[in-house]
């Protein structure tokens, strides 16, 4: 049997008994995670929406980011990404989220060599916690798009995986 594309298993995945609720918060990416849930029919039954919040003044206003924590990393670290996976469950109410966070292209004012990101799941637990998973995606060589899309790509493969433990 052929296996459907990440996207199509995340919606089977959220659909399955109990039902999940998806948001989305994104920086590096600039929209494409959304993109990719919203490419799938059928996605308006599981996703809530998201936002692209860019600069640091917009993940503070809108995903709750701590303000002093994300200026010593430029916003870019495992703790900034999650913290951003969990406010947009918060912002949109949702089960789960997923963010990321990154470099699309080298910075040397920053010390970055070669474009990376972090990506971030958060699930909403029941007794209101919120559980947390997040990991580093390296893009060597990588022009700025396709870095974008790779993280993007990788971000929603680490959500399918994470569902496929939590569904069983």
């Amino acid at each position: 049997m052929k296996t459907p594309p990440p996207a199509e298993e995340l919606k089977v995945l959220m659909l399955r008994a109990p039902q999940l609720t998806l948001a989305v918060a994104e920086s590096m990416t600039c929209g494409r995670v959304q993109a990719r849930v919203g490419e799938v029919l059928g996605a308006s039954n599981f996703f809530l929406g998201g936002i692209t919040a860019y600069s640091l003044e917009q993940k503070v206003k809108h995903l709750g980011v701590n303000r002093a924590a994300a200026k010593k990393v430029n916003s870019v670290s495992a703790g900034i990404v999650e913290q951003m996976a969990r406010g947009a469950c918060e912002l949109f109410g949702s089960d789960a989220g997923v963010a990321t966070t990154g470099y699309a292209e080298p910075l040397a004012a920053d010390g970055v060599a070669e474009p990376f990101a972090w990506w971030a799941i958060a699930r909403r637990g029941a007794s209101g916690k919120f559980l947390l998973r997040s990991g580093r995606v390296e893009c060597p060589g990588a022009t700025r798009t396709d870095a974008q899309a790779f993280v993007a790509d990788a971000a929603i493969a680490e959500l399918v995986a994470y569902l496929r433990e939590l569904r069983g």
